[in-house]
């Protein structure tokens, strides 16, 4: 596939943009540029900041964009971080268009081999966003205690095996390659388990990817600065491709809305009162992409399509 990138859902994001005022959307996860230049090409009264902790990515972007010149704009870095990398650009809180969010990994980065994302490859165990970072994932799979590792695999991969595999993964250290992690994933589960569900290592793959590059705090922090960045009338969306991602994003949504999800068991009549709301949930149940999207292009499968507008 190259360096082929197809943005998911990009009529839905566009359309979900066609009534936010004219302005700034901040692409909190630019990626090769595929929704910043919908966006760009369905109104010629947006411009785009885009974001990206992928230099690559950036540089990729930067390519796509070009011919919109100053309407487009590019940073390195953190989502968590956009206000920091709004204000550098002149952007203020409260004067931002649309926010959006492209979650997970992106089809170029599973395709680059030396990356490590992919349990079809053997590569080394990197799975950084950021190549600059400290962390990989050879790291954590190496050095984190046994608990700790199957914790992360539990928590950030839902991974009913996970005590099995970081076992596994422990009387088998030193291990250097996607490959040989695959291998240890595979003796640890059963059998019966290894036949059904795709592949075995997907989940163990998702947890140490997340654990990484703290994908999950940053998207909680990411999505507070999002809110505070809007203008009123402006929209933040967010597209996620597991459970985890969407659950924070649809309790995010709801808190803002004033009506946060309280214990399950106890009666509405007694919840707390809602606060003040933020924004307007406009997707009661997430988007999900069309029978034709998905034949072109499996990846968008699993996606989940959230989005929410900033009130006054």
């Amino acid at each position: 596939m190259g360096d082929e990138h197809r943005p998911v859902m990009l009529r839905e994001v566009v359309e979900l943009c066609a009534a936010v005022p004219a302005g700034v959307v901040i692409d909190a996860t630019v990626g090769r540029g595929g929704h910043a230049e919908g966006l760009l090409e369905a109104r010629a009264d947006l411009e785009v900041l885009g974001i990206d902790l992928d230099p690559e990515a950036i540089e990729a972007a930067a390519g796509r964009l070009a011919r919109f010149g100053a309407r487009a704009r590019l940073r390195q870095g953190s989502f968590d971080e956009m206000t920091r990398i709004a204000a550098a650009a002149g952007i203020g809180e409260g004067s931002v268009s649309a926010v959006i969010f492209d979650l997970g990994v992106s089809s170029p980065q599973l395709d680059r081999r030396d990356r490590g994302f992919s349990y079809w490859d053997d590569a080394p165990l990197d799975m950084r966003m950021d190549p600059g970072q400290d962390l990989t994932a050879a790291e954590v799979v190496n050095t984190y205690e046994q608990d700790r590792l199957a914790e992360v695999l539990a928590r950030h991969g839902e991974e009913r095996f996970a005590r099995r595999i970081a076992a596994e993964i422990v009387r088998r250290r030193p291990l250097r390659t996607t490959g040989e992690l695959v291998a240890a994933v595979k003796a640890a589960i059963p059998a019966p388990a290894r036949r059904r569900g795709g592949h075995p290592a997907r989940r163990t793959f998702q947890a140490l990817r997340i654990e990484v590059n703290r994908e999950l705090e940053r998207l909680d922090a990411g999505l507070d600065e999002a809110v505070h960045l809007l203008t009123p009338g402006g929209r933040v969306l967010v597209l996620a491709y597991h459970s985890l991602e969407d659950r924070i994003a649809k309790r995010r949504f709801a808190t803002w809305a004033g009506r946060p999800p309280g214990p399950r068991l106890v009666p509405e009549a007694l919840q707390p009162a809602p606060a003040r709301p933020l924004v307007r949930i406009l997707t009661r149940r997430p988007l999900r992409p069309s029978a034709e999207e998905v034949a072109s292009n499996p990846r968008a499968r699993s996606a989940r399509l959230r989005a929410a507008e900033r009130l006054g």
